[in-house]
């Protein structure tokens, strides 16, 4: 575990609910968790989403000017907008100002900022977003990557997502020998597509982990698997189904239980079993989705997100960061492929 106290940087202007909701959410985390937060936008903007009973100047505002709209082509944004929040929180970690980052704006141009200014660790060709999810097996959850960082993979690439995806399950999730599964139409090695048929092959050649096979759709949320890899299309599709199906399920609670005296009586003495299923169920507990592979922490949260959500990116950033993510992500490749050894200020960035 780390040591020192993470500073997290925070994309205030960034997200549908921005900056009033972001504000909210870190507040809340550096309350709660123990870090240190730095909210990156307009100081005035800022300012006035900030309710009055809140201690603003505990939080350290650093300027910025404007934000990456998510019709906006990102590489060209980044470049046209300089100043932007995304960018100046991207330079507080590669400047050492901060630990990790928190961005609920356009996601394409928060990993484009992230490779520009931070780099791939070591031996990674393409970072991957890393989605966790809960299981069927209470306290057993999943982490699913790719989910929307590369629409096109090759196997190499899967391969290299396994076992990022095995270092966060080890560290984080603290799962002792993480079982990873290949998404796939079928059990049998001989399903899928050649890219399912080519990474199936190389998953089973890599003693670096613990692959047991083809997870099958069904499969993903059975607690049988720790990590389960997919290409970013499939894996983008299956985290916004998932979230639909969360929702849903929640809905259909709320709009059950209370019915009658009975159910009002039941939904009443059933409240700690209601707030625990959703604390299981909805995806704003999650808080996002960690961008692996990239020589700095930065979590990727939902554009919708309100301040639970930041809340908890903030905690899943705390997390990364004291657990050693990069540091033990880059060790394992540089032991498993034999590079040459870097600094930490390289892993840095």
């Amino acid at each position: 575990m780390g040591s020192t106290r993470a500073r997290i940087a925070i994309d205030a202007m960034g997200g549908d609910h921005a900056p009033n909701e972001i504000v909210a959410g870190a507040l809340r985390a550096q309350a709660e968790l123990g870090v240190e937060v730095l909210l990156v936008g307009d100081p005035e903007q800022i300012a006035a989403s900030t309710p009055a009973a809140s201690n603003l100047s505990s939080l350290e505002i650093v300027p910025a000017e404007g934000t990456i709209e998510m019709g906006e082509e990102p590489l060209g944004a980044l470049r046209r907008k300089p100043k932007a929040s995304i960018n100046v929180a991207m330079e507080l970690v590669k400047n050492k100002r901060a630990d990790a980052v928190v961005s609920a704006g356009h996601s394409g141009a928060a990993m484009a900022a992230a490779l520009l200014r931070l780099g791939r660790l070591q031996g990674i060709d393409r970072p991957a977003i890393g989605a966790v999810f809960p299981t069927m097996i209470q306290g057993k959850p999943v982490i699913i990557l790719d989910v929307g960082a590369n629409v096109d993979c090759r196997p190499k690439f899967l391969e290299q997502f396994a076992t990022m995806g095995s270092v966060y399950s080890q560290y984080v999730l603290g799962v002792a020998e993480p079982k990873v599964g290949l998404l796939n139409i079928g059990e049998e090695a001989s399903k899928g597509n050649d890219l399912a048929l080519r990474t199936h092959q190389l998953l089973q050649e890599n003693q670096a982990i613990s692959f047991i096979g083809n997870a099958e759709g069904r499969d993903v949320l059975s607690g049988h698997f720790d990590v389960i890899v997919c290409d970013g299309f499939v894996g983008n599709v299956l985290l916004k189904f998932a979230e639909a199906v969360g929702e849903v399920a929640l809905q259909i609670l709320r709009e059950e239980l209370p019915q009658g005296v009975r159910g009002k009586v039941g939904t009443s003495l059933l409240k700690p079993n209601l707030k625990r299923i959703k604390q299981r169920m909805d995806h704003a507990e999650h808080g996002g989705g960690l961008l692996l592979g990239v020589a700095g922490v930065c979590i990727i949260s939902h554009g919708s997100s309100q301040a639970p959500s930041i809340f908890n990116a903030v905690r899943l950033a705390r997390e990364a960061f004291d657990n050693q993510v990069l540091e033990r992500i880059q060790a394992n490749y540089v032991e498993a492929n034999q590079l040459p050894t870097v600094s930490s200020s390289q892993v840095d960035g």
